[in-house]
């Protein structure tokens, strides 16, 4: 072989060499949200062009599933690098919720924004139907023993978790409203206001946020009454870190603001993400606050200077987060 064209072989394989690894390092980072239609996959479509723009090495994808209490074990198991949460789910799967997640401690998951906004749980209540058995309150829902068809989203989602809870508060379970002759209907978002629509279901639990898609289509299509949380209930969340909370008047079937319990959201992340990727992720969704509320309303209450407040976030904050926090002046 010439001494030219070994030069140029071994040249060739140098290269190679150098930019193997180069290629190799490209950061990848996939955010979890929730399903396509869904306040959350519009926020992580949000960042992820903000990533993508600010970020313009890394491989970013969104991932259309998970929801507030898949996204913390995707995390903790690196699944995903980002995913959004609720900071009720999040102190459960850090502290290994005994009936949530089963005594399994997830505690390498770690704040990164949170305050993101408040997210409401409601009840809502189809006018007919109280017309037609004299339950106007959900102590008289689940303590009457008549049967009532109750539709939320799948499991996966954190609100089959909260209305359980809400049902054990007031005495009942899934299990006695079935019992009593009731339907537990659990389907994706975009099925549920036609069955209400249709009269195949009664009672409706729901996150509630301004701009939410399924509820307004809900309460625009099907006339709905909020209900508000009994004391009870709303002791009983406090303790699983639900804050009691009034929700303003958004949506048709509110009469005034209702009384209910706000889940809260946050950013997560895993422990092992470099200070430096953390930071720069603070950085560009603290420093992107209009990007986020011009993509959904329910991200236009975001407060960048509360992002780091313990009551925001519920579980540590990451090394990198709190860096841009002191430099900011707030920690």
């Amino acid at each position: 072989m010439k001494p030219s064209i070994m030069k140029k072989m071994t040249a060739a394989v140098v290269a190679a060499g150098i930019l193997m690894p180069a290629m190799a390092q490209a950061e990848t980072i996939k955010i979890g949200t929730m399903r396509l239609g869904t306040a959350w996959y519009v926020f992580g479509a949000t960042l992820s062009q903000l990533l993508n723009k600010y970020m313009p090495d890394a491989k970013v994808e969104v991932v259309a599933r998970g929801g507030g209490k898949g996204n913390p074990i995707s995390v903790s198991k690196g699944k995903v690098q980002i995913a959004l949460s609720n900071v009720a789910t999040s102190v459960w799967a850090y502290n290994g919720h005994p009936v949530v997640y089963k005594g399994i401690k997830y505690s390498n998951i770690r704040g990164l924004v949170g305050g993101l906004n408040s997210v409401w749980v409601n009840a809502m209540v189809k006018e007919e139907y109280i017309k037609k058995t004299g339950n106007d309150t959900m102590e008289k829902i689940f303590g009457s023993g008549k049967p009532v068809r109750i539709v939320m989203k799948p499991e996966g989602s954190s609100i089959p978790v909260v209305a359980d809870m809400m049902m054990e508060a007031l005495g009942s379970s899934r299990d006695q409203v079935e019992k009593d002759g009731g339907k537990i209907i659990q389907v994706g978002a975009k099925q549920i206001p036609a069955l209400l629509r249709d009269g195949r279901a009664d009672l409706y639990f729901e996150v509630g946020l301004k701009g939410h898609g399924t509820v307004t289509e809900a309460t625009l299509t099907s006339d709905l009454r909020f209900m508000d949380m009994p004391d009870k209930v709303l002791s009983q969340l406090s303790k699983q870190g639900l804050a009691a909370k009034p929700m303003p008047v958004w949506f048709k079937g509110q009469t005034k603001p209702t009384m209910s319990v706000d889940m809260g959201t946050m950013l997560i992340v895993n422990e092992s993400m470099s200070t430096e990727t953390a930071y720069t992720i603070t950085k560009i969704i603290i420093e992107n606050k209009a990007a986020m509320a011009k993509a959904h309303k329910a991200w236009a209450r975001f407060k960048p200077e509360d992002a780091w407040k313990p009551e925001n976030n519920g579980i540590p904050l990451h090394p990198g987060a709190i860096k841009y926090y002191k430099e900011r002046g707030w920690m």
